[in-house]
């Protein structure tokens, strides 16, 4: 190998040493930005997870508000983690409540009786034997 051989060999491996230094660098500055971002991943989960309690908290408190304000809708068929589930379960409820209230009310009308006794009416002789119609004399003579 000549001198000009090795010189090219030690630029080539100068250049392969700067690239390599630049690569570290790059490695390590990225590994920093990894870092920054498990992070801030780290504190918005955290955001997130105390966002998730006060709406779980918050839905909690509207749904006591609407269980107490409305008393014809049963409290176990109201519930929800969030607002919009509380609303959608409250509507559902009163739909249900509703139908029943319409069953009850058809019930009641298909089985009612009037009021008082029904008028008296004297009994039917003609299709009563004769010997029928003398015990009913007796009994019912005063």
């Amino acid at each position: 190998m000549d001198e000009e051989e090795l010189a090219e060999l030690n630029e080539q491996l100068a250049a392969a040493r700067s690239d390599i230094e630049r690569l570290q660098a790059e490695a390590a500055d990225a590994q920093a930005r990894a870092a920054a971002a498990t992070e801030d991943t780290d504190a918005l989960r955290i955001q997130l997870d105390d966002a998730s309690e006060r709406e779980r908290a918050n839905a909690a408190r509207y749904r006591e508000i609407v269980v107490s304000s409305d008393p014809t809708l049963p409290a176990e068929l109201i519930d929800g983690d969030t607002i919009e589930a509380v609303d959608a379960s409250v509507e559902a409820a009163r739909a249900m409540v509703g139908r029943i209230r319409t069953h009850l009310e058809a019930q009641s009308k298909s089985t009612r009786v009037p009021a008082g006794a029904p008028p008296r009416s004297a009994p039917d002789f003609s299709a009563m034997t004769p010997e029928q119609k003398i015990r009913y004399g007796l009994e019912h003579r005063s």
